[in-house]
């Protein structure tokens, strides 16, 4: 080694992103740090300490984590205001929620998760910026969507998958440039939710569409059963303590 040279530690002047219970935060303590971020902040070439651009750069990178945070975390989301009123069971909740505006689009198919699949892209180049007024909004949960069986089990079913508009869209949301895209408004509703984890798929949610049913006869309630919601909350990169719900309508 030549006299003078210094030996450079590996991600010397390097920003390093930490997490902690309120999600990715910029940090210079002795946590440890969370790869997953310090490899999307080196993948997107970002830097705090820039001599130029620094104030741009900060306000992207914030940007950066809240979306990485939404992503992976399902952080930062807005969801639709509802109050929880007295319910009989232990095993499900009764919901009354708002009246609100969504974003949906309706598919028919034979399978549900084909069908969610298809309805979340198109909703999703919505979000992004293909409305009237090229404006990204922001992502909410949960996506829902209704489903309202076909007349036999060879008939095709009918789904409208939806995205709750955010708070300061619901006044004045875009206007859809897809023809396949509508703004919906959904009055006020009272619904019946039984909660339940992983990744759920159409025979899961059948199973506990099911399952609810079944505990509103339990407790001599009326309901409708047709049609009913799945929603989730969820990224598909979100592995662990994810959330899911079947709904039927009072």
């Amino acid at each position: 080694m030549r006299s003078g040279s210094s030996k450079r530690e590996p991600g010397a002047g390097r920003s390093r992103i930490y997490c902690n219970q309120e999600g990715p935060k910029e940090s210079k303590g002795c946590q440890r740090p969370c790869r997953v971020h310090f490899a999307v902040k080196r993948l997107c070439n970002f830097e705090l300490r820039t001599p130029y651009f620094g104030d741009w750069r900060s306000g992207l990178e914030e940007n950066m984590l809240k979306t990485i945070g939404q992503a992976l975390f399902s952080t930062g989301l807005q969801y639709p205001k509802h109050s929880n009123l007295e319910s009989k069971g232990e095993d499900y909740e009764v919901r009354k929620y708002e009246a609100t505006n969504w974003v949906s689009t309706t598919l028919t198919g034979m399978e549900a998760d084909a069908a969610m699949n298809a309805g979340f892209r198109r909703l999703f180049k919505y979000i992004q910026g293909e409305n009237e007024r090229s404006e990204k909004v922001e992502m909410t949960a949960p996506v829902t969507c209704r489903i309202e069986p076909g007349a036999g089990p060879a008939c095709e079913s009918t789904f409208t998958v939806s995205f709750f508009i955010p708070q300061q869209n619901q006044d004045n949301p875009p206007k859809p440039t897809s023809p396949d895209i509508f703004i919906e408004n959904r009055p006020e509703f009272t619904a019946f939710v039984r909660t339940y984890g992983g990744f759920s798929r159409e025979e899961v949610a059948l199973q506990e569409h099911l399952k609810l049913a079944e505990s509103l006869r339990r407790d001599g309630l009326e309901f409708r059963d047709q049609p009913y919601y799945r929603a989730g909350y969820d990224s598909p990169f979100k592995l662990t303590n994810r959330r899911n719900e079947v709904w039927l309508l009072q």
